[in-house]
């Protein structure tokens, strides 16, 4: 498809706007007028700073395609999010949270693994031809680099592009699938994470340990607030970004000396310097909550972490084209009900075992957004949760190959059988 140029395609000029829509968000989140009272008790502001960078994008006034200020936010500023948000984290409280989070992460997994097959056969009957072509034309090879980006990442979804051999016009439909229908219910999540207390009563769940948690970071914040000097946020504006520079830099090392001399470990994305320097930044954030460091809350640590957090939901969103479904509809299709798949049986599982809401969000997120959303959506609930989207988000790159390499033998299996 021919490369169209954006209204507005210099990048500083696209950030003032990105910057611009979220300061107008928020603006309005905070106007006494009773129509944006009325409104914002139904629409999440974080679902707004997402959804209209989309439309600037579908409307050609921005390109997320062109733009480098994804990369940029996912690269510099959400690692130093990382670290402002975990500088005063409890991990214990964290690991009090108990097996139930694990669990909705492994049963997003699971929906992953069983949504792909069941969403091609349920097509295919009333559209047979999807199960034709051959070789890497093969609408089950492009489906499989789905599920390595839906349940790793980046790194997983190339590994299952090298082994089952999509081709580039395949494997391009297979992204436009991919990043529209992956954002699409991150949207929902943003929305149901602004009132999860519906869903919480239906499954009779247990939010005793979250509160818990949330309740105990606001009462340290409130015993440390102070009004913040510029030597404090220069403080935090130094650790910030000096851990995101370690990280970068211990990254630099690691992910090439493993993909040169452990190739074997490709498969955990160990050699992704995205996975490293997501890893190196929450844990250096973790230690320092263990130091002094942690007083720095009291200046407005988390603030300036949400500052930097926002501005990549905007670039996320920024990424997505709503007209693309109209590029091949059944396609679309088929990732709406993988989907829908996946979200029935992390529905069901947390049913059973009466979990919060925030679990199958942040678990689901995890799986299909990685650690650049899932502590988005976890900070939607609370800016303390954050962590829990991080950690969630790990685990998934680890075992995003495994599970991806299952589903596509399944729509494999299920496309020849």
């Amino acid at each position: 498809m021919e490369e169209t140029t954006p209204l507005f395609a210099n990048d500083a000029v696209v950030f003032g706007i990105l910057i611009g829509i979220v300061a107008l968000v928020f603006a309005t989140a905070e106007s006494k007028n009773s129509f944006f009272k009325k409104f914002y008790r139904v629409v999440p502001t974080v679902l707004l700073c997402y959804f209209i960078p989309a439309v600037f994008n579908s409307l050609g006034l921005i390109s997320g395609e062109q733009s480098n200020l994804y990369f940029v936010s996912s690269r510099y500023l959400l690692p130093a999010s990382l670290v402002l948000f975990t500088l005063s984290i409890d991990l214990k409280a964290i690991l009090k949270l108990g097996p139930k989070a694990l669990t909705m992460f492994l049963a997003g997994t699971f929906g992953i693994i069983l949504g792909g097959p069941l969403a091609l056969v349920t097509v295919s009957f009333f559209q047979p031809e999807l199960m034709g072509g051959s070789g890497p034309e093969e609408i089950w090879r492009g489906l499989a680099t789905i599920a390595g980006s839906w349940i790793g990442g980046g790194a997983n979804q190339t590994a299952m592009l090298e082994v089952f051999g999509a081709s580039p016009t395949l494997f391009a439909q297979m992204i436009a699938v991919d990043v529209l229908v992956a954002n699409l219910w991150m949207a929902f999540l943003l929305y149901w994470a602004g009132n999860p207390d519906k869903i919480d009563k239906l499954f009779k769940a247990d939010t005793t340990a979250i509160y818990e948690l949330r309740d105990k970071i606001e009462d340290f914040r409130a015993g440390i607030m102070k009004i913040p000097t510029l030597a404090d946020t220069m403080k935090i504006m130094g650790i910030a970004f000096g851990v995101t520079a370690i990280s970068h830099f211990i990254a630099d090392i690691l992910a090439p000396y493993i993909g040169e001399n452990f190739p074997h470990l490709d498969q955990y994305s160990l050699n992704s310097s995205f996975f490293w320097i997501v890893v190196v930044a929450t844990t250096l954030g973790l230690i320092l909550s263990f130091t002094k460091a942690r007083n720095l809350e009291g200046a407005g640590a988390s603030r300036f972490g949400s500052v930097f957090l926002y501005v990549l939901v905007a670039t996320i969103g920024m990424q997505m084209d709503l007209g693309a479904v109209l590029d091949n509809p059944i396609l679309f299709l088929i990732g709406i009900l993988w989907i829908l798949f996946h979200i029935i049986i992390m529905l069901l599982v947390a049913w059973m075992i009466k979990a919060p809401f925030f679990y199958v969000a942040v678990g689901s997120q995890a799986n299909i957004g990685g650690a650049a959303s899932a502590p988005i959506v976890a900070s939607a609930f609370d800016s303390s949760l954050a962590p829990v989207g991080v950690l969630l988000a790990v685990l998934g790159y680890a075992v995003g190959t495994y599970g991806a390499y299952l589903c596509a033998v399944l729509m494999q299996w299920v496309s020849v059988s």
